[in-house]
């Protein structure tokens, strides 16, 4: 099951209101995604960290077998 661009920066806003988010389809089939998030919140957190809090942000869509999103390549930073 594939998820949308839409739905992806809905799930990247609500976790990230105040981001500045891009999303690229990588392979327009829904489940490649490029993503780059830039929030205040990531200031001072290592980039595991920073993912991590992405990921979470996700609820679950990138979880195995089950996830509707198959790859998220990530760029995640706090502004300059």
């Amino acid at each position: 099951m594939a998820i949308t661009v839409e739905e992806l920066e809905t799930l990247l806003k609500e976790g990230f209101p105040n981001a500045s988010i891009t999303i690229t389809d990588l392979a327009g089939d829904g489940n490649h995604y490029a993503a780059e998030v830039i929030d205040e919140s990531f200031r001072g957190l290592n980039r595991v960290q920073q993912q991590r809090a992405v990921y979470s942000a996700l609820k679950g869509k990138m979880d195995g077998s089950h996830g509707e999103l198959h790859a998220l390549a990530l760029t995640t930073k706090a502004p300059d």
